[in-house]
């Protein structure tokens, strides 16, 4: 297999990771850029969670209901306001 290591970032993380620091206002560091890797670490850190995650998709939503109704639970309301939450709740109640 190949050495994910040594390996220069994808062009999917590099457009991931600098939108992540656009949004924070905040710089990638230059070893970051270096690997594959290290720029995963770094995502993995600095990408958004919690409330701040924006709301809950229309996709997520109309999954979370059929999820729901096929399991007779509700839903909680904070997980409607939260994209984040909402992506827990689906993956608890799969």
């Amino acid at each position: 297999m190949y050495d994910t290591q040594s390996l220069p970032p994808t062009d999917r993380q590099l457009t991931y990771a600098r939108a992540i620091a656009r949004k924070r206002d905040m710089p990638i560091p230059r070893g970051s850029l270096e690997t594959r890797q290290a720029l995963s670490r770094w995502i993995e850190d600095h990408k958004t969670r919690g409330p701040t995650g924006g709301t809950a998709t229309s996709r997520q939503v109309a999954f979370a209901e059929r999820i729901a109704r096929i399991k007779r639970r509700a839903i909680p309301d904070e997980c409607f306001r939260d994209a984040g939450l909402m992506s827990r709740w689906i993956d608890a109640n799969k």
